[in-house]
């Protein structure tokens, strides 16, 4: 099937009587509910249950290999490949599939910035799904329609189901990118999330070839203009300490880094909702309300009020809503450099300082390291211990092309603009996870705000012992003992030994990248 034929089958999914284009919020809410696909909540907003898959299924996630992509992937368990003749195979049986049901079609953009937005089409097979996909990509305005050509074509089928030893997947489930073809491809799942994910894997094979560098971080800019970035791994705090109500919200997830400044990938956020509650985290809290999308929450079957407490179905549950429900977000979603870039990280190991003042051969180090850490309860098969997780550039699942383009870009662009790094450990404190306590969010919140307003920069540092990092001696509203991770630890004895084992980890981690040696020499102390 050549691209022509492609083209003209894909017609079959976007015209006709069976395809409902671009509809309004409200018409999206009424057929989800009419359809049976979803239910509404107190509070307005449309909740969803995804079934066995409540999170992304990246060892089902594979990129055609082909003239375009062979020399370019990074190929690996991440970035598998997968046979063209597979791929045209598929997609034929995924369109007759299609062809035969209602659909929802929306046409948006990928990118705030018009010089860099990557028009693309979302063909889904569940009204829910179409309006997730509005409210977390940038909505066009009605007169951009008439002329909107999509470059990129997203087609969902959950209730296809593929068969792995005809179709070349390795299970029922399937996310499949085509460069050539422009087209990802997504079966077995109702995880809405992998639509969004899909897209931001294309955008970060495009555009450093227009010199953008693609980032998976919030970001936000305060009152006189200063933009800063969080990086970071789900669950570590980027939507959280992005949404600050002192601070205008770019976007929670995903960005550009272009010569121009900053700008959002998407027009909406995709929150953890986990123990969400209007006292710690009220913009998030305000924005789940009519057109926002619920994912796997339970909800009060008398009163219908959401219970985020109540994690049944999944640790993993998730709100989807435009930006604009935040208040004060920057819309549209552009900011210029960054004087700040934060890498947050949820060390259930509790040997990492709460915050730490990064040279630019430790913010390379860290970026590439991209460490957080899995707990039991958040993905299948972890045991009751934590297990570093190491995620280059804090985006591994969703990083085509070898990690070095992406860290040469962050450090080019770290020295184009005098940007600051810091570590910002959102995660456990006085032992590990099971002995020590979480973080505070007070806590946290007040040091990402020193560090936002300039008093962290005007401290006095200490060098602490384990990772080699410069850490603070004090900080506005936080108590002192919390700043150096040792200190905080009953045990100084067994603090040392869980410092020696995760430094071990980061350098175990570290010897597969080619990198000048101050850059390695930069890692944890003790590991030599």
């Amino acid at each position: 099937m050549g691209a022509a034929t492609v083209a003209t089958d894909l017609r079959i999914l976007i015209e006709g009587p069976h395809v409902h284009r671009n509809l309004s919020t409200p018409q999206l809410v009424e057929a989800s509910i009419a359809r049976g696909e979803a239910s509404l909540a107190a509070n307005g907003a449309l909740v969803a249950l995804t079934g066995a898959r409540t999170g992304r299924s990246p060892k089902d996630k594979f990129i055609v290999e082909d003239d375009q992509t062979r020399d370019r992937i990074h190929w690996g368990k991440v970035n598998q490949r997968f046979d063209s003749d597979k791929f045209e195979a598929l997609l034929e049986r995924v369109i007759r599939h299609m062809a035969e049901r209602d659909l929802y079609v929306m046409d948006l953009y990928a990118g705030a910035d018009p010089d860099y937005r990557l028009p693309i089409t979302v063909i889904a097979e569940y009204a829910w799904h179409a309006l997730f996909v509005k409210q977390l990509f940038v909505r066009p305005q009605p007169s951009d329609f008439e002329h909107h050509a999509a470059k990129f074509t997203v087609i969902a089928a959950p209730e296809f189901e593929a068969i792995p030893a005809r179709d070349g997947t390795k299970s029922s489930t399937f996310i499949l990118t085509d460069f050539t073809r422009k087209i990802v491809l997504i079966g077995g799942t109702k995880y809405a999330g992998e639509m969004k994910k899909s897209i931001f894997g294309v955008l970060n094979f495009l555009l450093p070839q227009q010199d953008v560098f693609p980032m998976h971080c919030s970001a936000n800019v305060g009152t006189d203009g200063d933009t800063a970035l969080f990086f970071g791994l789900s669950g570590t705090g980027k939507t959280t300490l992005s949404a600050d109500p002192a601070r205008r919200l770019i976007g929670d997830d995903e960005h550009g880094w272009s010569p121009a400044g900053i700008f959002n990938f998407e027009g909406g956020c995709y929150a953890k909702c986990v123990d969400l509650s209007e006292e710690e985290e009220p913009q998030i809290y305000r924005a789940i309300r009519f057109g926002a999308v619920l994912e796997n929450v339970v909800i009060d079957p008398v009163t219908r009020v959401p219970v985020y407490s109540d994690i049944r179905y999944t640790e993993n549950t998730r709100a989807a809503y435009p930006v604009e429900y935040i208040e004060n977000a920057v819309i549209p979603g552009t900011g210029g450099h960054p004087r700040n870039v934060l890498f947050l990280t949820a060390d259930a190991f509790g040997v990492l300082p709460p915050i730490a003042k990064l040279t630019p051969d430790q913010a390379m180090y860290h970026f590439l390291s991209g460490y957080t850490a899995k707990l039991a309860g958040t993905e299948a098969g972890l045991g009751s211990e934590p297990v570093p997780e190491f995620s280059t550039c804090f985006g591994a699942p969703f990083l085509p092309l070898p990690p070095r383009v992406y860290a040469e870009m962050l450090g080019r662009r770290l020295r184009e603009h005098h940007a600051q790094c810091w570590l910002v450990n959102t995660g456990w404190t006085g032992g590990a996870f099971g002995t020590g306590k979480r973080m505070s969010l007070k806590h946290t919140r007040a040091i990402v705000h020193a560090v936002l307003n300039g008093s962290l920069s005007k401290a006095e540092y200490a060098t602490e012992s384990a990772f080699g990092l410069s850490i603070p001696l004090s900080c506005p509203e936080v108590p002192a003992e919390v700043l150096n991770p040792r200190n905080a630890w009953a045990d100084k004895h067994a603090y040392d030994k869980q410092a020696h084992m995760l430094a071990a980890k980061f350098a175990e981690n570290f010897a597969k990248f080619d990198v000048p040696e101050t850059i390695r020499a930069a890692g944890p102390k003790a590991a030599k």
